[in-house]
């Protein structure tokens, strides 16, 4: 039954794990230009399953700020995970362990968590190990060959590929905005905050890291106080 489970698993992540193998390519690059090396690369992907969390600390650790500030990035960034692996946790078995939710935990990422959470009934443990088989080696082995082509091709090359990530990033909040006039609004704010905040004192005094985390607290807050999640609901 686990085997069978895992297979299964394993089939639905194997795209996962090209796709992640793909967008870790560009992270590599970013990795390259804060001068980690491919093994270093290698355990930041496999020990941080984020692309926008991992982006992150990767910013923070080229403009040297601090653990302190990687720690807050890393909480305020990465929040939704908890209340995914909140969402995992209702559709186990009463039966299942600490040890299988604690190893589930590992490796929570949105698509592995949205080919679990559309499998019907009871999750099986296994079935979301299989993922995390093909998914973590895609996202952590891209980034450290992201990282040696980033020493080996040319410059220019190297700066090419590193909008890359940017790419993915816009892949990901355009089909949301163009749904959601509030998401719009949030994004569009966000990018405007953001070039004004390199430029406007005391926020231009601080790190890039720090900005960021400012930036992202009070726009989520904003936005969730003003229009809450019941609100857009019953708009749509």
């Amino acid at each position: 039954m686990p085997k069978r489970h895992f297979l299964r698993g394993l089939r639905d992540g194997f795209p996962i794990g090209l796709g992640y193998f793909a967008v870790s390519f560009g992270l590599g690059i970013s990795c390259r230009a804060a001068n980690l090396t491919a093994f270093q690369g290698f355990l930041l992907s496999f020990l941080n399953n984020a692309s926008a969390g991992e982006y992150g600390g990767i910013t923070i650790i080229a403009s040297d700020s601090g653990f302190l500030i990687m720690a807050a990035m890393m909480l305020v960034v990465n929040a939704r995970y908890m209340l995914m692996s909140c969402a995992l946790s209702q559709r186990l078995s009463n039966a299942q362990g600490f040890i299988h939710r604690l190893a589930m935990a590992f490796a929570v990422t949105d698509e592995l968590f949205g080919i679990a959470i559309s499998r019907p009934g009871v999750l099986n443990p296994y079935y979301y190990y299989g993922g995390m088989a093909v998914a973590i080696p895609g996202w952590s082995i891209g980034t450290a060959c992201g990282i040696i082509a980033g020493a080996a091709l040319p410059e220019r090359i190297v700066s090419a590929l590193s909008v890359a990530l940017f790419g993915m990033f816009l892949a990901i909040i355009i089909p949301p905005a163009r749904e959601s006039r509030i998401i719009l609004t949030v994004v569009i704010t966000s990018f405007i905050a953001s070039f004004a905040a390199t430029y406007m004192e005391p926020l231009a005094q601080l790190t890039d890291g720090t900005r960021t985390i400012i930036l992202t607290v009070v726009i989520a807050a904003a936005a969730a106080w003003f229009r809450p999640v019941q609100s857009q609901q019953k708009e749509d």
